[in-house]
């Protein structure tokens, strides 16, 4: 299981636009955004879990505002001391872009925890001491529910401490849905090895890859926190994706992984100002909160700042899967993602209007998007939006190893 990172980089990135703000002398004129003022900073994201798995941790530097993604450190020396003297070591994994711990392990009960690191200039870093949260066993079902006029399904996520030990929580969700093509067919169409009267010619052969049946996976992309610290017991019943009814992803085969991370005070903390650097109205609004610390310094200069946190959680995680029909026994099925309307061309290569042998040249010697070859009639061939006839054109082939129909 990967660990998540494209909506954590999101939030730094608007946390720097808030902190380059407060750069400014004034932020009520008009100021053409340049990186004059541009600080390198490490950023960290590291979360060690209750699960035996190889443990991941992401090292990446601050981006200025006109580059695409923050770079990645490479050349650390990183590591895990679990009660000061046992180590676990992790290497860099040029794939993933991340650290990823040489031998599997597992945060347990009554053990401290703290992050080492060295980058390849000699600067040394750690984290504070974390013991692991208490366990929490979630569970995750789908429901019927109506939202501002919309019928749906409704994901929810239920929880329970009588211990009242958990209280705070952070949620993400990676969802994959089965899609087939409504007009797939076994045959394809290519440019024939011969010509015809001097124009190109084609050939129909089957199809060799699997461009029926597709798998998209999508990750929660925001921050879900929830703390019951008001609340008279520690329970959770948390809607956490709604699924409108005439979303096409719930067209076929649904199924959804929920991962409920028990976090202390202190890590809580730290997500919910990031989630709020990052969702203000405006980053030029008169809050100006500052810089946002977590537990992590340099050990040879305690001015340096440094953006992350090192979070040692008990995680529990539920996936489920459905079928329309599962949940809505009468109602019509989605439509598919687009109109699937056939489109027929005559192969010729006249200077008529009824001909169009260089378009359908042109749909077969273009990449997917172009057209999915859907039959032929004579010297008429009939082609469809390459959704429609090759789910390969927007998604992917590859069934999931999790996967259950």
């Amino acid at each position: 299981m990967k660990f998540k990172t494209k909506h954590i980089k999101h939030l730094y990135k608007k946390v720097f636009l808030v902190l380059f703000c407060i750069s400014v002398s004034s932020c009520t004129e008009q100021y053409v955004f340049q990186s004059n003022t541009f600080e390198s900073i490490l950023v960290v994201q590291a979360n060690i879990t209750n699960e035996l798995k190889t443990q991941e941790i992401k090292i990446t530097r601050s981006y200025r505002l006109e580059e695409y993604g923050p770079p990645t450190e490479e050349g650390v020396n990183v590591y895990v001391t679990e009660d000061g003297s046992k180590s676990y070591e992790f290497e860099f994994e040029k794939a993933t872009g991340l650290y990823v711990s040489k031998a599997p392990f597992q945060a347990v009960p009554e053990k401290s925890y703290q992050l080492h690191f060295t980058t390849k200039e000699g600067k040394s870093y750690s984290s504070s001491i974390e013991t692991l949260t208490p366990v929490n066993e979630i569970n995750v079902e789908p429901k019927i529910e109506t939202i501002d006029g919309e019928k749906g399904v409704q994901i929810r996520v239920t929880s329970f401490d009588p211990s009242a030990k958990s209280l705070f929580y952070r949620y993400e969700y990676d969802e994959t849905y089965k899609i087939v093509a409504p007009d797939w067919k076994p045959n394809k169409l290519i440019v024939a090895p011969f010509t015809t009267n001097g124009f190109p010619d084609f050939i129909v052969v089957p199809r060799e890859e699997e461009t029926r049946v597709c798998f998209t996976t999508k990750k929660s992309d925001n921050l879900i926190l929830v703390n019951t610290t008001d609340l008279s017991e520690d329970r959770i019943d948390l809607p956490i994706r709604f699924i409108g009814i005439a979303e096409p992803i719930l067209n076929e085969r649904y199924s959804i992984i929920v991962r409920q991370y028990v976090q202390n005070l202190e890590s809580y903390t730290y997500y919910s100002t990031l989630k709020k650097l990052s969702t203000s109205e405006s980053i030029f609004s008169q809050v100006q909160p500052g810089f946002n610390y977590g537990n992590l310094k340099s050990d040879d200069n305690a001015d340096e700042k440094i953006v992350g946190y090192f979070e040692v959680s008990s995680v529990s995680s539920k996936r489920i899967f459905f079928n329309f029909r599962d949940i809505f026994v009468a109602d019509p099925y989605p439509p598919y993602y687009i109109p699937c309307v056939p489109e027929e061309l005559q192969n010729c290569w006249d200077a008529g209007p009824g001909c169009r042998g260089p378009k359908i040249l042109s749909i077969v010697k273009a990449p997917k998007t172009a057209g999915a070859y859907y039959g032929r009639f004579d010297d008429i061939f009939v082609f469809v939006p390459s959704p429609c006839g090759d789910c390969t054109s927007f998604s992917s082939n590859i069934r999931p190893l999790f996967w259950i129909d």
